[in-house]
């Protein structure tokens, strides 16, 4: 089996004008919906003094301002979620929950989040057995990502996170071809099967990964790479939108997902910069149920317009190069320094904390480093922590002379990337 040949469909080789046609198509009939009711979208445009019958272009639809993910947040929390909804809640497929919170829902449509051609191009093929190692508990990653491999023909472990004995034991007794996670994850996986007296490569037949949710330094895919003798390509995407973008076999950065029109923009005036210079990533997926129009995700990127030696002819996101905000992503999962802050509210004695993001061999960590003025059980309050934000810190209680600074930034984030 050839796994790095042929397309999911037409539209990842049309030419620059016929995509630029269908997406200006898609975006008119997204408009239209999101016109067709009272809600988010209507009072945007009118708040910006736009006339919708002013809209008869690319260019004007960028004029448009942006909505950001901390306004999606609150209007969901002040409004409800029907003021974004084109159908009645329960005409949805499905309703999850991201921390923020955020409400994602999903409508009905056959891959409704677009992953089917970003699984292709990374070299899912139809008989693969995948073991999906994303949560299927609220947040949307794991059913996100199932729906597109059946539809590829492929059958599904829905694994889970966590709980390595049982991975490997799964990847032992069963014809495991394809793995979907995290890089760490699965970096973590090999080792501890060495630490068992096996070989990745003899022992397991995995062909090909799918990976997402951090950050993919070269020398963590090579390393694995090698560990397993497989191909790991990489997806970007949010549990608002689905899939954005994503990698072809020839690498150097990941095409733009058919699905969704995407701008790179100046992050104070939401226009569009040219190609190549970094901006904020806006995202406007073609998803009448739940018209998101102009998302700003807060994650920084560039574009390349260069050909791609793999015959896809949409342009490319340059990675993931930084955070318009203060926020972090961590796991696949964005910590807000107010949400920290609402659970450290429950400890009195807890004075000042900092969150600690750091990736040290390749593998991200998450401390939360506490100054107090009495006792606080660090499984106690690592439980809250978890409880807002949906991850588990190392909890490091400072000692007597150590403080937090007045001032100092709540989150700090010091990974680094080759």
């Amino acid at each position: 089996m050839d796994r790095t040949q042929g397309f999911h469909h037409d539209l990842e080789t049309q030419s620059p004008s016929a995509r630029s046609s269908r997406q200006w198509h898609a975006i008119q009939t997204l408009v239209e919906k999101a016109l067709s009711f009272e809600g988010e979208f209507r009072e945007r445009l009118s708040s910006a003094g736009i006339v919708a019958d002013e809209l008869r272009s690319l260019d004007d639809f960028t004029s448009i301002p942006v909505l950001r993910k901390k306004e999606l947040s609150r209007l969901q929390r002040e409004k409800g979620l029907s003021w974004f909804l084109s159908c009645l809640p329960g005409q949805l497929s499905r309703i999850y929950q991201s921390p923020g919170p955020i409400y994602d829902p999903e409508g009905r449509g056959a891959d409704y989040w677009g992953w089917a051609e970003a699984f292709h191009a990374a070299g899912f093929r139809c008989g693969d057995l995948a073991q999906m190692t994303f949560s299927y508990h609220l947040t949307p990653a794991g059913l996100m990502l199932e729906e597109p491999l059946r539809a590829l023909g492929c059958a599904v472990v829905p694994a889970g996170p966590g709980n390595s004995s049982v991975q490997l034991q799964l990847m032992q007794e069963l014809p495991v071809t394809a793995f979907v996670g995290m890089t760490s994850f699965l970096k973590s996986l090999g080792e501890k099967a060495r630490d068992k007296g096996l070989d990745p490569k003899k022992d397991f037949g995995l062909k090909v990964a799918f990976v997402a949710a951090e950050r993919l330094p070269e020398s963590l895919r090579t390393e694995v790479q090698d560990m397993f003798g497989i191909i790991i390509r990489q997806g970007y995407g949010t549990a608002d939108v689905g899939c954005i973008a994503y990698e072809c076999p020839d690498l150097g950065g990941m095409h733009l997902s058919s699905r969704c029109f995407v701008e790179i923009c100046d992050p104070v005036t939401g226009l569009p910069v040219p190609a190549g210079e970094l901006g904020e990533v806006v995202i406007t997926p073609f998803t009448p149920d739940y018209p998101l129009i102009r998302l700003a995700t807060g994650d920084l990127s560039r574009l390349s317009e260069e050909p791609c030696a793999c015959g896809r002819t949409a342009p490319k996101l340059m990675g993931i190069l930084g955070r318009v905000d203060d926020t972090a992503k961590v796991r696949g999962q964005f910590i807000y320094p107010a949400q920290v802050a609402q659970a450290m509210s429950r400890f009195p004695q807890i004075l000042r904390h900092q969150v600690v993001v750091e990736n040290a061999g390749g593998k991200e960590s998450l401390t939360l480093r506490i100054e107090t003025s009495g006792p606080a059980d660090p499984s106690v309050v690592g439980a809250a922590f978890q409880e807002v934000v949906k991850l588990r810190p190392v909890v490091v209680t400072l000692g007597l002379g150590e403080i937090i600074p007045e001032g100092a930034p709540a989150l700090v984030d010091e990974r680094t990337y080759d």
